[in-house]
């Protein structure tokens, strides 16, 4: 089969997130009422000798999406494939890792709300009824071929569950969303990320971490990763909270969690559009960033922190962030 389309391991994935995965519900920190309930669904399966039913995991970029999938697999003691929605371009494509799987199998489609419309309509049957119907051949010559599939779980995951269609949505037994993360769950994870590495950090340099890693895991690990470089050559390889405080300094990342990216997007609305309401594509011209990018990755935690919100004339600035920029907020009239 096309390695591009689906493979027992992502090659792309940087082996440092490999290296610090958790593998069990047990290891993995946070989304506790998630955890929780997967636990109690994954018990219940084996018990009845059935695959899981089907999950669908959906949440900002970061938070532990494929993570939860691999653990979900290995919970079943079952192999798991991975592909995502853009990859899977023809009939062809999804019938070819349909029909690779074996009983038990778990298939992880990563952005499956980018999965064509015309596919989409064949993943039903074999959601439902574990079975494929396929039209082959032209106009004058077409048949339809009946294939029976194994019992197998899909566990799905999106940024933007919005763009799902209710079909496909409605075929999920299981529903999940992934929340930011807490500042003491991201401490712990800093933590647990030292002793997987073995470079020590002081607790107090964990909770500097946490907090400016935008409540979201992945963060948490880049942002350790890089902090760790400034131990080794500026320190003894010791993470404390000095060396944490001057790295994340240096790497423009504030006490929110605020890029670069982050302070363009909100001076731009207060500059330009004289703190909004202006339109999401407005937005992303003036900054020159995709308004997916905008609204996946930056525009969530800008929301959840209370520094922009959104109307129904569009997004504005808050008297938060105003105050957090250091510009004097004058209430619009």
């Amino acid at each position: 089969m096309d390695e591009r389309i689906t493979s027992g391991v992502k090659k792309e994935e940087d082996s440092f997130e490999l290296t610090i995965r958790p593998t069990t519900l047990d290891e993995y920190v946070g989304q506790t009422e998630v955890k929780e309930n997967l636990e109690i669904f994954i018990k219940a399966a084996k018990m009845r000798g059935e695959p899981l039913d089907h999950v669908l995991l959906y949440g900002p970029p970061g938070l532990g999406k494929t993570t939860l999938a691999n653990i979900i697999a290995n919970e079943l003691g079952s192999n798991i494939k991975t592909t995502s929605g853009p990859a899977i371009e023809k009939t062809g494509d999804l019938a070819a890792i349909l029909s690779s799987l074996e009983e038990g199998d778990v298939l992880f489609i990563d952005e499956i709300h980018r999965i064509p419309r015309f596919i989409e309509e064949i993943l039903y049957s074999a959601m439902e009824d574990f079975s494929l119907e396929l039209i082959v051949g032209n106009d004058n010559s077409s048949r339809s071929i009946h294939i029976d599939l194994p019992p197998f779980t899909l566990v799905g995951a999106t940024t933007r569950a919005g763009d799902l269609t209710g079909p496909l949505r409605d075929r999920f037994g299981i529903v999940n969303k992934l929340n930011f993360y807490t500042e003491e769950e991201l401490k712990d994870i800093a933590l647990r990320t030292s002793r997987v590495l073995d470079t020590e950090i002081d607790e107090d340099a964990a909770y500097e971490l946490a907090r400016r890693s935008r409540g979201t895991p992945r963060i948490t690990n880049r942002l350790f990763r890089r902090v760790r470089d400034f131990a080794l050559v500026m320190g003894d390889g010791n993470i404390n909270l000095d060396i944490a405080k001057l790295s994340l300094d240096r790497l423009k990342v504030d006490r929110l969690g605020l890029d670069d990216t982050d302070y363009n997007l909100l001076k731009s609305i207060i500059d330009k559009f004289n703190g909004g309401p202006v339109g999401i594509e407005a937005i992303a011209s003036s900054i020159g960033e995709e308004q997916t990018t905008i609204e996946d990755v930056y525009e969530p935690y800008l929301l959840q922190t209370g520094l922009l919100k959104r109307t129904s004339r569009g997004r504005m600035v808050t008297e938060k962030a105003y105050q957090h920029l250091g510009i004097p907020y004058k209430p619009k009239k």
